[in-house]
């Protein structure tokens, strides 16, 4: 959905922040870390708040970030002795899922600010994107389909 689309982030967080390449943060195309927002012709104005609104979202969930790497970081314990501790492996991902859950709602979050500074015209481009995206995903899934009924 809306929420997913955009998401490119490595296991450890969102990558480094940088200039985000050629033409500053929204780069050449007005993308910028937000992938759905290339091709909008988004303005100088809206280029700026979209960057307001990133740098706040990536400050505010920089903490979970690096909760989230500390926690991944800590895998491979379980295995240090060859002793398993279901309760433990439960605890730790328990723990990762709960910083998942948060950084999905402060993504949804940022989205949804980001989507309130789209003119009509954008969000109507918009929707019909996530449109045609939706038809290939079936397409895709329908063409898999067909090709493993053809392996039985």
């Amino acid at each position: 959905g809306f929420a997913q689309e955009g998401r490119r982030e490595g296991p450890g967080g969102p990558p480094p922040r940088g200039d985000r390449g050629p033409g500053g943060p929204g780069g050449p195309r007005g993308g910028g870390p937000i992938p759905f927002l290339r091709d909008l012709n988004l303005t100088d104005a809206q280029k700026a708040q979209v960057k307001q609104i990133v740098d706040s979202f990536e400050a505010s969930t920089r903490e979970l970030h690096e909760k989230m790497r500390t926690l991944r970081g800590g895998e491979l314990d379980v295995m240090k002795d060859g002793n398993f501790d279901e309760a433990a492996v439960r605890s730790a991902a328990q723990a990762r899922a709960a910083i998942e859950v948060e950084l999905e709602v402060a993504r949804a979050r940022m989205l949804s600010q980001v989507y309130g500074i789209l003119t009509t015209e954008q969000k109507a481009q918009l929707a019909e994107r996530r449109q045609q995206f939706e038809q290939r995903r079936k397409e895709r899934e329908a063409e898999r389909s067909q090709r493993s009924q053809g392996d039985k």
